[in-house]
C-alpha cells in the first residue's frame, strides 16, 4: 500500500489523500491522479485523516485483493466520523470492473468513479465534496471500445490510465519540464520508479478477466516513454521498471512488433539512470531478439518476468495458453546461454479446472528443472465474466488448496536452493533502505518487492540511498541474499 506525500506549498486548497492497492501500474495511474489534482489546485496529503477527500485506488485482480479494496475503503470511511475527511471515493480496478453494483453493496463510498472519471478527476471529487449526487457506471467490456485490429487503434478515442499527454503548461511540479507534459506526480520517493509501457490485453486466457475491464492492448509512444523516463531520471531515479499487462506486444499497434528491443537501449541511455528493468513477459512471445536486448544491452537488469501460469500443454490449452515443459526449459536455457546468472520469476495456477494428478506432476517436474529465482502460487478460483468460471469439472476447494500448498512448499524449497546457488557470485545492489543499521537493496535478479532483497554490509553511515554498489554474495535467508561490499560505491 503507498500513500501520497505532503506538498506544504498549496496549503488552503482542497486536500486528498491517495491509497494506492495493487500492482506497480495502480502506481503509474495514481500518480497520474494526483499529477491532475494538484494542477487543479487540491493539496495532496499523506495520511488519509488529514484529507477531505480519500480517494483508494482498488485491485481487482483476485478475490483476496478485492478484499483487500473493500477494507481498506471501510476504514476510509470510518474516518467521517467527527474527523476532517468528508468523502471517500473508489478508482481503480474493482471500482471500473463492477461500477454501480459496487456502489450499491458498498454505500459507505461516497462514489465510485470509472477510468472514463480521470481525465476529470478534479471536478468529479469538487461535486462529490460539494455534496452532488454521482452516478457510478454500468460496467462494460471495454475491448469494445477500440478496433479488433492492432493498428487502427486511437488511444486517444478513449480514457487509458497511464497514457495521458497534456498540450497545457498549467501542470503541476509532477510534470516533466520539457516535452509532452504527462500528467503525473510521484507519491514515493526512492531510486526506483515503474513506467508504462501499454496497459490493456489481447489475450483471451479463460481463467482472467483483466483485458475485460482494462480494454484491449495499447502501447504508448516511445518519444511519450522516453520523455517521461527523463524526467523520472531528473527526480532522481535510477531504475526505470518497464510494466504494463503484456510488455512482449509492445509495438503492434504502432506497426513494429519489435519496437521493445530499440525502446530498451534509448532507455537505457537516458542520463542519469543506471538500470532498466523489464516486466510483465509472455513466454509464447519472447523473441530471441529481445532476449539479447534484455541478456546483452548495459545497463538493463538480465531479468526476466515469465507468465508461464502451468507447465502442463493441456491445463494450458484450456487456459487458452501455449507452450509445454519443453519449450519453457528450451527457452530457459536460450536465456542462461547468454545470461548465466539472470533473473528469473514466474506465477503459477494451481488446481484449475481438470487439472489431473499428472498434469500436477508435470508442472512440479518443470519447476524443479527451472531453477527458477522466484515462483508465485495460486489457488485457481472462478473469476467473474471468465470462461474458466463455466468449465464443469472444477477440483473441489479443499483439494485446489492441499495441492496449493504442496506447490507452495515445493517453490520455497526450490526457490531457496537457487539463492543458495548465488553464493560466492558478484551482484550490483541498488541501495533503497538504511534502516535500524541495516542496508538493503536490490540485485539485478530482484524486481521490486516480489523478489526478495539483498542486505549489504556497508556502514550506515555512509551508505547513499541510490547508491549501486558491487558485493559478494555470502549468505542467504530464503529468498533473501547477504552480500559483502568489494569496491564500495558503484
Amino acid at each position: 500500500m503507498t500513500t501520497t506525500q505532503p506538498d506544504p506549498t498549496t496549503t488552503g486548497h482542497l486536500s486528498v489523500a491517495l491509497v494506492t492497492l495493487g500492482c506497480a501500474r495502480n502506481e503509474v495511474d495514481s500518480e497520474e491522479l494526483a499529477g491532475r489534482l494538484e494542477a487543479d489546485g487540491f493539496r495532496l496529503v499523506s495520511d488519509p485523516a488529514d484529507a477531505q477527500t480519500v480517494v483508494v485506488n482498488t485491485c481487482g485482480f483476485v478475490e483476496a485483493a478485492k478484499k483487500d479494496s473493500v477494507d481498506t475503503l471501510l476504514e476510509a470511511a470510518d474516518l467521517k466520523d467527527g474527523g476532517r475527511t468528508q468523502a471517500v471515493v473508489a478508482v481503480g480496478c474493482l471500482a471500473e470492473r463492477y461500477g454501480k453494483d459496487l456502489a450499491t453493496s458498498l454505500p459507505e463510498a461516497d462514489a465510485v468513479l470509472g477510468f472514463d472519471d480521470y481525465p476529470d478527476i478534479a471536478a468529479r471529487l469538487r461535486s462529490i465534496i460539494a455534496g452532488d449526487a454521482h452516478h457510478a457506471h454500468t460496467p462494460q467490456d471495454r475491448r469494445r471500445l477500440l478496433p479488433i485490429s492492432p493498428v487502427d487503434r486511437d488511444a486517444a478515442t478513449v480514457s487509458i490510465p497511464g497514457h495521458e499527454v497534456a498540450t497545457s503548461a498549467t501542470v503541476g511540479e509532477g510534470g516533466p519540464a520539457t516535452g509532452p507534459r504527462t500528467l503525473r506526480r510521484r507519491l514515493e520517493g526512492g531510486p526506483m520508479a515503474p513506467l508504462k509501457l501499454a496497459s490493456g490485453c489481447d489475450r483471451r486466457c479463460t481463467f482472467c478477466a483483466i483485458p475485460s475491464f482494462r480494454g484491449s492492448f495499447v502501447s504508448r509512444r516511445p518519444s511519450d516513454v522516453l520523455h517521461e523516463a527523463q524526467w523520472l531520471a531528473g527526480q532522481g531515479v535510477k531504475e526505470l521498471f518497464l510494466v504494463s499487462e503484456n510488455s512482449t506486444s509492445y509495438g503492434k499497434d504502432l506497426g513494429d512488433l519489435r519496437l521493445l528491443e530499440t525502446l530498451v537501449p534509448e532507455l537505457a541511455a537516458v542520463d542519469g539512470v543506471e538500470r532498466v528493468r523489464v516486466s510483465y513477459l509472455q513466454p509464447a512471445e519472447t523473441r530471441p531478439g529481445l532476449i539479447e536486448t534484455i541478456a546483452g544491452t548495459p545497463g538493463v537488469a538480465p531479468y526476466f518476468d515469465l507468465s508461464f501460469q502451468h507447465a502442463s500443454a493441456t491445463v494450458l490449452r484450456r487456459m487458452r495458453r501455449f507452450g509445454d515443459p519443453e519449450s519453457f526449459l528450451g527457452l530457459l536455457e536460450q536465456i542462461r546461454a547468454l545470461a548465466p546468472h539472470a533473473g528469473v520469476r514466474s506465477n503459477v495456477i494451481v488446481g484449475f479446472p481438470g487439472e489431473t494428478e499428472d498434469d500436477l506432476a508435470t508442472l512440479c517436474s518443470f519447476l524443479e528443472e527451472a531453477r527458477m529465482d522466484v515462483t508465485g502460487v495460486f489457488g485457481y478460483s472462478d473469476e467473474d465474466g471468465t470462461e474458466a468460471a463455466g468449465f464443469d469439472d472444477k477440483l473441489d476447494e479443499d483439494e485446489v488448496r492441499a495441492r496449493t500448498e504442496h506447490v507452495t512448499a515445493l517453490v520455497e524449497e526450490l526457490n531457496a536452493q537457487r539463492a543458495e546457488e548465488r553464493v560466492g557470485e558478484t551482484v550490483v545492489v541498488l541501495v533503497e533502505s538504511v534502516e535500524d543499521g541495516v542496508v538493503e537493496g536490490r540485485a539485478a535478479h530482484q524486481g521490486p518487492e516480489v523478489d526478495g532483497t539483498t542486505t549489504v554490509d556497508l556502514d550506515p553511515a555512509h551508505a547513499e540511498l541510490g547508491a549501486f554498489v558491487t558485493a559478494q554474495v555470502t549468505g542467504t535467508d530464503g529468498v533473501d541474499l547477504v552480500a559483502t561490499v568489494e569496491g564500495g560505491r558503484r
